[in-house]
């Protein structure tokens, strides 16, 4: 059984026009806010996945998954 690559837009031309309107610190602060939920969302994953872990430890993980375990 083969694998399929799935197919999807990146981006809905509709919002590529949006954001081409932007201006560059525009694009640059919404990009530093998605980073910054889904810093926010998988530090509260790995908070709830191990309750007895240290802040610290849990900064850990977050940035192990964040850099895909570059870190």
């Amino acid at each position: 059984m083969g694998s399929k690559t799935p197919d999807f837009d990146v981006m809905d031309d509709a919002m590529a026009t949006v954001l081409r309107e932007k201006t560059e610190q525009e694009r640059l602060e919404i990009g530093f806010g998605m980073w910054h939920f889904a810093r926010t969302m998988i530090r509260e994953v790995v908070r709830a996945e191990h309750p007895n872990w240290t802040d610290e430890a849990i900064q850990r993980q977050v940035a192990k998954r964040m850099s895909h375990g570059a870190v």
